[in-house]
């Protein structure tokens, strides 16, 4: 078995690898153009991209698009034929705006999760822009396909499956981890590949499948792909790389970080989330946080009745408070040090090389 390329709005990735979105402002230009000068498809995170602008607090909105805008700009300066995408949560507020605007932009997908992005095809539909979404059921796929295709008759770029070991937001619930109730990749990969067969038959389209959560290695890359994916997703393990754009602080986290130091944490998103356990999510264990400001950044936060505001928390983290969020996945423990970005993905696909040789 070879590792195959990856063809992603009439492009080609030499290495069926997508740097997965992170937010806030942890993967941005820096590690986005790593990443395509590596071979690898690249995205960067929406997420209140504007944290840092001077205007941020009284007009979030304003200062996000003029961030989302240079951050396109500097990276299309460097590599202007790299596949590039922006990941969008579908539960931001203003969503539709933000589609809107990126679908002029210089990208060549959005890719949305963090709920399900019925109307993602209505904003981009007649543009160059191509639209994907993240799932962590065959259910919420075929729900998705059944809109776009009734609604749209538009179909995504790709899919990503998202397994239970990922870092961020999780698409599965705190009774469902509690009682066990959770879908592991490999099983979430093989029923959407059954899933989406009839709608690529009506649009004679591929519809690639791409792996991830918990996929920390060649071996782990290699073991999805044969299980049936048509690529990875990876996240987590390009923070601790020396092109991220998150803090020395964060990378510190990661690379220091024990197996029992990663733990489930409540997010104002309404979903659980994955980070590293710190001064937050000790405090978390007894009492909530009061916000100190808010951007109403969320359609689904109960401002009254929320944790901690996560706009502030991970803005505070990836600007270097190891006391703010870390986000991370399950496997964050098992790196140990900053490498290259070329670094990281030459090994990941020489491990991978070398367990598909003996498929």
């Amino acid at each position: 078995m070879k590792i195959k390329e990856l063809i992603i709005n009439g492009k080609t990735a030499k290495f069926p690898i997508i740097q997965g979105g992170m937010g806030i402002r942890i993967s941005l230009g820096k590690l986005a153009k790593a990443c395509m000068n590596s071979g690898i498809v690249a995205t960067i995170s929406a997420a209140q991209i504007g944290f840092l602008r001077k205007g941020f607090k009284d007009n979030p909105m304003k200062e996000n698009l003029i961030a989302l805008s240079e951050e396109i700009s500097n990276i299309r300066e460097n590599n202007p034929d790299g596949i590039l995408g922006v990941n969008l949560m579908h539960a931001m507020n203003n969503y539709q705006e933000f589609a809107e605007f990126l679908s002029k932009q210089d990208i060549d997908f959005i890719i949305s999760g963090a709920g399900l992005p019925v109307d993602l095809p209505e904003y981009i539909k007649n543009t160059k822009v191509k639209g994907a979404f993240i799932v962590s059921s065959a259910r919420a796929a075929r729900l998705l396909l059944k809109s776009w295709d009734r609604r749209h008759h538009f179909m995504p770029e790709f899919i990503v499956c998202e397994g239970p070991l990922a870092g961020g937001h999780l698409g599965f619930t705190k009774d469902d981890f509690d009682s066990g109730n959770v879908e592991d990749l490999e099983s979430i990969v093989r029923t959407t590949k059954e899933i989406i067969k009839p709608f690529e038959e009506k649009y004679n389209k591929q519809i690639p499948i791409i792996a991830a959560g918990g996929i920390n290695d060649g071996h782990d890359i290699a073991s999805i792909l044969k299980s049936g994916a048509d690529g990875v997703q990876m996240a987590t393990r390009f923070i601790a790389s020396d092109e991220c754009d998150a803090s020395d602080e964060y990378k510190d986290m990661i690379i220091k970080s024990k197996e029992e130091d990663i733990v489930r944490v409540e997010s104002p998103a309404g979903l659980p989330g994955r980070a590293i356990r710190n001064y937050l999510t000790n405090i978390l264990e007894t009492k909530r946080i009061k916000p100190k400001y808010c951007v109403n950044c969320l359609k689904t936060c109960n401002k009254s009745n929320i944790p901690y505001c996560i706009t502030e928390q991970l803005g505070n983290s990836s600007n270097g408070d190891n006391k703010g969020l870390i986000f991370t996945g399950a496997k964050a423990y098992l790196i140990t040090k900053i490498e290259s970005v070329d670094e990281i993905v030459k090994r990941l696909i020489a491990e991978c090389k070398i367990d598909l040789s003996f498929n």
